[in-house]
C-alpha cells in the first residue's frame, strides 16, 4: 500500500538510496566503523546518482527535492549506515539554507561548485563555550572595505577537514542576535582544523573542530543580508531536526529492529522460537509500535514544513522538536532492547551494538533532548494562557 505522506518524487528517491545503500554502503559499515575510516569514495556515486545535490532547485541543476524526500534518503542511508547520515545532513542543511534565504547571485555562486563536481558541505555553530545557547557564540565576522574577515572556532563539526564548503554563523554586531550566515570554501587561507575526534559512535564520520583566523571572503559569501543569521538558523536550518537527525534515528533504530525480530524468530530455547514467550515478543511488539509511531510523526511533521516553508510557523517548529527529542529517544530504546540477541548482541558481528552508539549521540546532537521538550512546554503553556 502506497504511503499518504510519499509522493512519487519521495519514492523515486527513496529507491535510489536503498540501491545505492545496498551496493556502496551497508557493505563498508564494519570496517569504517571498525577502523574509523571515512569512506570518502562514496561522494562518486552519491553525486552521480543525483543525491548529493537532490535539494538544490532545478534552476541551478538540482530538483529542489522536498524535505519529505530528504528525509527518506537519509533514513534509508542511515539504516545501512548511521554515520553517512550526519555526512549527508551536514551537506544537505547547508543546501536547503542557500536555496531559501540566499539572493539569485549568492545562490548561483554556491550551487555551481557543487553541481561541477562531487562536493559535500560542512554545518558550522557550535563553539567551545557554547552549544545550546547559540546566541552565545563568539566567532566573529567584521568588514573591512568590500571584504569580510572571519576569526574564530567552531566545534564539534561534522565533515570537518574533508568538506568542500563550510556554512557558518557568526557575530556581525554587538547584540545578541545580530548573527550572519556565510559560506567558506576549503582551502581559505586562514581555514584549519584540529584533531579528528574519537568518538563512541557514528565512528568513520570526520568530526573536529574548525579555526577561522582572519579568513577573508567576499560579499558573495554572504547568505541573504547582514544579521539575517539568527533568523535563518531559528526559520530554517532547525527544521533540519525532523527531517535530518529524526530520519536517521528511523533508519537506525529500524535496522536494529529487523536483526532483532529475525533472530526471535530463528532462535530455539526450551523447544519454541524465543520470540513465541512474552518476555521477548513483546519487546518485539512494543519496539515495532513506537517506531511506527515516530516515523508517523517524522512524515507529518515533514509535510508541514513542505507546507510552510520558509516561513514555518511555531506550531510547527514546536511539532519538529517532538519528532526529533521522540525519534531519537526511539532509536536509543529499540537499539538497545535489541539486547534479545543475547551474548551476541553484545558482540560486533552482530552489528547492534554499533546501532546503539550511533542512536545515542542523536539525544544529544543537533539540539539536545532536553532543549527540545524545554521548546515543546514552552509552546505548549504559552497556547494555554
Amino acid at each position: 500500500m502506497k504511503e499518504l505522506y510519499i509522493d512519487d518524487e519521495a519514492e523515486q528517491f527513496r529507491r535510489t538510496a536503498a540501491r545505492l545503500a545496498s551496493a556502496h554502503i551497508r557493505p563498508l559499515a564494519q570496517s569504517c566503523d571498525a577502523e574509523d575510516r571515512f569512506p570518502a569514495h562514496l561522494k562518486q556515486p552519491l553525486f552521480e546518482a543525483g543525491v548529493l545535490t537532490m535539494p538544490i532547485p532545478e534552476a541551478y541543476g538540482g530538483v529542489g527535492a522536498s524535505t519529505q524526500a530528504v528525509s527518506v534518503v537519509l533514513e534509508k542511508v542511515a539504516h545501512a549506515f548511521g554515520t553517512m547520515g550526519p555526512v549527508l545532513l551536514s551537506t544537505f542543511s547547508p543546501i536547503k539554507i542557500v536555496a531559501a534565504a540566499g539572493k539569485p547571485d549568492q545562490q548561483k555562486a554556491f550551487f555551481e561548485q557543487l553541481t561541477a563536481k562531487p562536493s559535500i558541505a560542512a554545518f558550522c555553530l557550535s563553539e567551545p563555550h557554547c552549544g545550546s545557547d547559540a546566541r552565545a557564540m563568539r566567532t566573529r565576522a567584521k568588514r573591512t572595505g568590500g571584504r569580510w574577515m572571519i576569526s574564530g572556532q567552531k566545534r564539534w563539526i561534522t565533515n570537518g577537514g574533508v568538506a568542500d564548503h563550510y556554512l557558518l554563523f557568526c557575530r556581525t554586531g554587538e547584540g545578541r542576535e545580530d548573527i550572519s550566515t556565510f559560506v567558506v570554501p576549503a582551502g581559505a587561507p586562514g581555514l584549519s582544523f584540529g584533531a579528528g575526534e574519537k568518538k563512541m559512535g557514528l565512528r568513520g564520520g570526520p568530526l573536529c573542530d574548525v579555526n577561522f583566523d582572519d579568513v577573508e571572503v567576499g560579499e558573495e559569501n554572504l547568505i541573504g543580508d547582514v544579521g539575517d543569521g539568527w533568523r535563518i538558523l531559528q526559520g530554517i536550518a532547525n527544521t533540519m531536526r525532523c527531517w535530518g537527525a529524526a530520519s536517521i534515528c528511523l533508519g537506525i533504530a529500524r535496522a536494529a529492529h529487523e536483526i532483532a525480530a529475525k533472530y526471535a524468530g530463528e532462535r530455539n530455547a526450551f523447544g519454541r522460537p524465543i520470540g513465541r514467550f512474552q518476555g521477548v515478543g513483546f519487546k518485539i511488539a512494543d519496539n515495532a509500535t513506537v517506531l511506527r509511531t515516530a516515523q508517523l510523526l517524522v512524515r507529518d511533521t515533514n509535510w508541514r514544513v513542505d507546507q510552510e516553508f520558509p516561513n514555518v510557523s511555531d506550531v510547527t517548529m514546536a511539532q519538529v522538536s517532538m519528532a526529533k527529542c521522540y525519534a531519537a529517544d526511539v532509536a536509543m530504546r529499540v537499539t538497545t532492547e535489541a539486547q534479545v540477541l543475547g551474548g551476541y548482541g553484545y558482540m560486533r558481528d552482530a552489528q547492534v551494538e554499533r546501532m546503539m552508539r550511533d542512536a545515542k549521540a542523536f539525544q544529544i546532537l543537533d539540539g539536545s533532548n532536553e532543549i527540545q521538550r524545554l521548546l515543546v512546554a514552552r509552546h505548549v503553556i504559552r497556547q494555554h494562557q
